[in-house]
C-alpha cells in the first residue's frame, strides 16, 4: 500500500493502476565568467503517452522509480553556450492521471503522444546567476491508471460478468461460483465480421457501500469513469453476499448498482447503459425475468422494497434488456449486436455533433468576412 498525499494507493494481485515516481530535472551546466558564457539548461523529464505501455512494467524496469534528466554542459571557450541536457522520458499507459504529492491532480494522457512536463530542467550559468548553474525542479508524481474501454460490465459479485467476458470474447478471468473471484480488472475484445473491434472491461464486483470505498470501492468504480458505455449484469435469481447480508431480489440489484453509481459520481448515470439478466438456465429464471421486467417497467411502485436512502434519485434507463446465460449461451450473440448497435449509435451521435460545430464555426468565419 502506497500513501500519496491524502490518497492511499493500492495493488491487487499482479495488476498495478497507481505508482509513485520522483521525478528530477537536470542541473544546468557552468557559465564562464571570464568570457560570459552560458552553461546549457538541465534536461527535463517528460511523461509520455504510449500504447502497451503498463504502470507495472515501469515498476519492474525501474524499481527505485527515480528519473533524473542530464546534466547541462559546462561553458568553455570552444563552445561558450553549452548543450541543453539529455531529456529523461518516461513512457506511462494511457489514461492515467497526475497527481502531486498532496493528491491534486496537475494532468492527464489520454492519447498516444501526449506529453506532460513533470520536471523542468535547471538554468544554466550566465551573468544573471552570477554565473552558478541553478538545480533542477524536483517533485514526486503520483501516476493513477483508470482504463480506457468502450464497455464497462458492471454488477455485484458472481453475477456472471467474468463467465460473460470469457464468453464473448478471448479473454481468459478468472472464472468460479463463488463470490470475489475477479480482484483485478480483465479486459477483452469483442470481434465482429467486418473486423470491427469493441474493448470490454470487468470491473471486480461492487458491494454495497462501494461508492464510500467499501470493499475495492474506489479502486475500481473509478474505471467506469474511461468507459463509454456500461453493462450491468444481474443475476436473475438474485443474490446474497454473504450470511450476514440479505438477499436482493435481481431488481433489487439494479437499484442498488445505480445508487452506487449515483453517489459516487452522478455524471456516471448520463453514460448509455445496457443490462444483461444473466442465468436464465436455472429453474424459475422465466418467472423471475417476467417479474423483474414488469418492477423496471414501474420502479417507483416497487420502491419500497428498498431502504429509502438506497433508492437512486432517478433510475438508470437502458437502451437494451436481454436475457442471457453463459452456461447455455442463450443470448450472447444478441447481447453483442445490442453492444455493437449502442456503440456505433453513439460513434454517430459524435461524428453530427462534429459536424455541426464545424459548420457553425465555417459560417462564423464567414459572416466575420463578409463584414469586412
Amino acid at each position: 500500500m502506497v500513501r500519496c498525499g491524502g490518497a492511499v494507493l493500492r495493488k491487487y494481485g499482479s495488476f498495478v493502476d497507481s505508482l509513485r515516481l520522483y521525478v528530477r530535472g537536470g542541473t544546468g551546466g557552468m557559465g564562464y565568467p571570464r568570457l560570459g558564457g552560458e552553461g546549457g539548461r538541465g534536461g527535463d523529464v517528460w511523461l509520455i503517452a504510449q500504447e502497451r505501455a503498463t504502470l507495472r512494467s515501469i515498476r519492474d524496469r525501474y524499481p527505485h522509480k527515480r528519473f533524473v534528466a542530464g546534466t547541462g554542459a559546462n561553458s568553455s571557450v570552444r563552445a561558450l553556450k553549452g548543450e541543453k541536457g539529455k531529456d529523461c522520458e518516461v513512457h506511462v499507459p494511457l489514461g492515467v492521471s497526475l497527481l502531486s504529492d498532496d493528491g491534486k491532480q496537475i494532468g492527464e494522457l489520454n492519447a498516444a503522444g501526449e506529453r506532460f512536463l513533470a520536471a523542468r530542467g535547471g538554468l544554466g550559468g550566465s551573468l544573471a546567476t552570477n554565473f552558478v548553474p541553478c538545480k533542477g525542479q524536483r517533485r514526486i508524481v503520483c501516476l493513477d491508471l483508470k482504463l480506457i474501454a468502450d464497455v464497462g460490465l458492471v454488477g455485484f459479485p458472481n453475477a456472471g460478468k467474468s463467465s460473460l467476458l470469457s464468453t464473448m470474447s478471448h479473454a481468459k478471468p478468472q472464472v468460479a461460483s463463488y463470490p470475489f473471484t475477479t480482484v483485478q480488472p480483465e479486459l477483452g475484445k469483442l470481434m465482429y465480421a467486418d473486423y470491427k473491434q469493441i474493448l470490454v472491461a470487468d470491473l471486480p464486483g461492487l458491494i454495497e457501500g462501494a461508492h464510500a470505498n467499501k470493499g475495492m470501492g474506489h479502486k475500481f468504480l473509478k474505471h467506469v469513469e474511461r468507459t463509454k458505455q456500461l453493462l450491468l449484469v444481474v443475476d436473475v435469481s438474485g443474490f446474497q453476499l454473504s450470511i450476514s447480508t440479505p438477499f436482493r431480489t435481481a431488481f433489487e440489484a439494479v437499484l442498488l448498482l445505480t445508487k452506487e453509481l449515483e453517489l459516487y459520481k452522478e455524471e456516471l448515470l448520463r453514460k448509455p447503459a445496457l443490462l444483461a439478466i444473466n442465468k436464465m438456465d436455472l429453474p424459475g429464471a422465466r418467472e423471475n425475468l417476467s417479474e423483474l421486467l414488469k418492477q423496471l417497467q414501474h420502479p417507483h411502485d416497487f420502491s419500497h422494497l428498498l431502504e429509502e436512502e438506497m433508492i437512486p434519485a432517478k433510475p438508470l434507463e437502458f437502451k437494451n434488456i436481454i436475457p442471457i446465460s453463459t452456461y447455455t449461451g442463450e443470448g450472447i450473440e444478441e447481447l453483442k449486436a445490442c453492444i455493437r448497435s449502442s456503440i456505433d449509435e453513439e460513434a454517430e451521435k459524435e461524428n453530427e455533433e462534429y459536424r455541426k460545430k464545424q459548420l457553425q464555426l465555417l459560417q462564423s468565419s464567414a459572416g466575420q468576412g463578409d463584414r469586412r
